[in-house]
């Protein structure tokens, strides 16, 4: 198996914390993961920061359900992404579509030309899942500049979007990076690999713990596990 670069999801200080142990690649940087994932603060950025010394992409998102922002919100999130970039961020993770489904070009280079005037990535996540014609959107994420894309293949799992991840990796993975994400885990990384060709994976290695609630976390053994299936990292 070829080198697979790992990236991990994580929600709070305590992910990062755990998450930096290994030997991993990236890490992305999120609050609110039993939602989706939403933006972090500035402060669990730079305490982030100060923890590790792998590279941190931010979450650029100001709340659960849909793509399609107001402008007060569009313009909330180059706020966040403004800070993120001065307090340090490798790169920043966003997605915008408009009302039919298709990718909001507009803004879309909007913000990569922000991420990139500071030398940092552009990620657009998995709004492009729920976004028609996928070979055409991702000609269209290619237009505006963006570096990455985390896909789970239009479905539920990157397993299950095997097929339609293998497909646009083969036809613009010279272009764009395509990084699959969504289920993965120790159990069927192997299998993903194989099926897809990828040659990186994002994953939150996640586990319930309990407070006066359950609460999703990063799990070192899991994230132990992955590395070993795909690296022999033990």
């Amino acid at each position: 198996m070829a080198e697979i670069k790992v990236e991990i999801c994580t929600g709070s200080i305590c992910d990062v914390i755990t998450a930096s142990a290994f030997p991993i690649d990236r890490i992305e940087l999120n609050c609110a993961l039993e939602l989706g994932g939403l933006s972090p603060s500035p402060a669990l950025l730079e305490a982030a920061a100060a923890h590790t010394r792998i590279p941190i992409l931010c979450m650029v998102r100001p709340r659960s359900a849909g793509f399609c922002y107001s402008q007060e919100e569009f313009s909330l999130m180059m706020k966040d992404a403004e800070l993120f970039l001065e307090h340090g961020a490798a790169g920043i993770v966003f997605g915008f579509l408009k009302e039919d489904r298709t990718i909001d070009k507009e803004r879309t280079e909007k913000m990569a030309q922000l991420a990139h005037r500071s030398g940092r990535e552009a990620v657009f996540h998995r709004a492009f899942d729920e976004a028609v014609r996928p070979f055409e959107s991702v000609e269209t994420l290619i237009s505006c500049g963006i570096d990455r894309l985390l896909t789970s293949g239009g479905m539920p799992t990157a397993l299950q979007g095997a097929d339609l991840i293998r497909s646009i990796i083969q036809r613009y993975g010279s272009r764009i990076e395509i990084l699959p994400g969504a289920g993965i885990n120790e159990t069927n990384v192997s299998a993903l690999i194989e099926k897809t060709q990828c040659t990186q994976i994002h994953l939150s290695a996640k586990s319930m713990r309990h407070d006066l609630h359950a609460y999703p976390c990063c799990d070192k053994e899991r994230i132990r596990a992955v590395l070993e299936a795909v690296r022999g990292v033990r």
